[in-house]
């Protein structure tokens, strides 16, 4: 069978056709997707930047990655980590005074005022690990935490942009946490937390300690938390579907949309924008073990720890609950098993990649994973938002095609 740099070239032909499908659908108005192994790349842009048209997807088409963004950010963490100007078991109170002396629900859907102390204080480890004792916790909609935690505009975009960082942790301060410091992993609020530890450790905004440290050592000129006037004919519209027409709304428009300007929060749960091949360099690092080129970025041990499950089955029962009992939330997504920091890990086979994949996914329809087993990294980027199933089920497609056209 003839090859293509570890892909056999049918399965490369049979992928092209697979995207293709999706956007011929005119449910996905374009996708640009990118597939490496070793030095091979091989890169696949379909369709065009907006739904009624418009200029053609290009390979240096910029995306709002959502929460794809989460396992670059964390890289930030990760260099303090290793130079010792942060610890895993410290408490972060220091740092984060907003963040001393918690208290705690007795019970996640109970009134914010019936608390217990925490029983300690949050540490380093508990930030990376999404397990301090606040997120967003789909089974707890409704309850008046979730209720109190969008009404402070804690959440990107929910409605209204985040603040600057220090009101944004200081709202946080107010309330009281859902679970234990520890205790159970829950999503997103996490990383933002990050995003305000890491700018107060370094004295720097994230922004400046990110490029300084992981973006502009890895070339990934184009990835930030907003695309600059020069580059903004690159961004496409986001759309969020209308669940039930399937009619495109645009969510985020490029020209004076949210992305148009600095944010006054940057917030490493999900603010970057980027290309396939930035995030391509980045998680070509990772299975490099954290070298890039040559040069160091991280040590290999800061890329095992974030690459390797880290949480224990009771800590992960929300997010397994998430992914198995409420697929019609997720569309399917997240049935991974395993979370190391900032991202997903496959702990057991749910579907055609191997235990050890690590990765996320975003939703504004982006995927991005590693995976060690084979040496390869897969991503594909949309400009369409998980409103509908429909990025879910290309990413599905995406993945099951690529897994085919593997051929050593």
């Amino acid at each position: 069978m003839e090859k293509n740099g570890g892909f056999s070239v049918t399965g490369l032909r049979r992928l092209r056709e697979v995207l293709a499908r999706h956007v011929e659908s005119k449910k996905i108005p374009g996708l640009v997707a990118l597939v490496g192994r070793g030095d091979h790349t091989h890169v696949e842009a379909i369709g065009t930047m907006r739904h009624d048209g418009g200029a053609p997807m290009r390979r240096d088409t910029i995306f709002r990655m959502a929460s794809t963004s989460k396992p670059v950010a964390m890289a930030a963490a990760m260099v303090l980590l290793d130079e010792c100007r942060l610890r895993l078991d410290d408490p972060v109170d220091p740092w984060l005074p907003e963040l001393a002396g918690r208290r705690v629900l007795k019970r996640i859907d109970g009134p914010l005022d019936d608390t217990v102390p925490a029983r300690r204080p949050i540490t380093v480890r508990d930030l990376l690990t999404s397990t301090f004792g606040l997120g967003m916790d789909m089974t707890a909609l409704g309850s008046p935490i979730m209720g109190a935690i969008f009404e402070q505009g804690l959440t990107p975009d929910l409605p209204e942009p985040m603040p600057e960082p220090d009101e944004w942790i200081r709202r946080l301060g107010t309330l009281p946490l859902m679970h234990q410091p520890g205790e159970r992993w829950q999503y997103q609020i996490s990383h933002d937390v990050l995003s305000v530890l890491v700018a107060r450790v370094t004295g720097r905004s994230f922004e400046e300690f990110l490029r300084e440290r992981i973006l502009d050592p890895l070339g990934m000129t184009d990835t930030a938390f907003h695309v600059p006037a020069d580059k903004i004919d690159r961004l496409p519209d986001l759309y969020a579907p209308d669940p039930q027409t399937g009619e495109f709304h645009v969510w985020d428009a490029a020209e004076g949309g949210r992305w148009s300007s600095p944010p006054a929060f940057q917030g490493s749960g999900g603010g970057l924008v980027s290309t396939v091949d930035d995030y391509h360099a980045y998680f070509r690092m990772l299975l490099n073990g954290g070298t890039h080129r040559g040069r160091r970025i991280l040590s290999r041990p800061a890329v095992r720890l974030m690459t390797t499950n880290r949480l224990t089955p009771e800590q992960t029962a929300a997010r397994i609950a998430m992914a198995t009992d409420n697929v019609h939330i997720s569309y399917g997504q997240g049935q991974h098993g395993g979370w190391g920091m900032g991202m997903a890990v496959r702990t057991y086979r749910a579907d055609y990649a191997p235990v050890g994949q690590f990765g996320w996914d975003g939703g504004s329809g982006t995927t991005t994973y590693a995976d060690p087993e084979n040496r390869l990294v897969g991503i594909l980027l949309t400009q369409v938002g998980m409103s509908v199933p429909d990025p879910a089920r290309l990413i599905h497609d995406f993945w099951t095609t690529l897994y085919q056209a593997i051929d050593d």
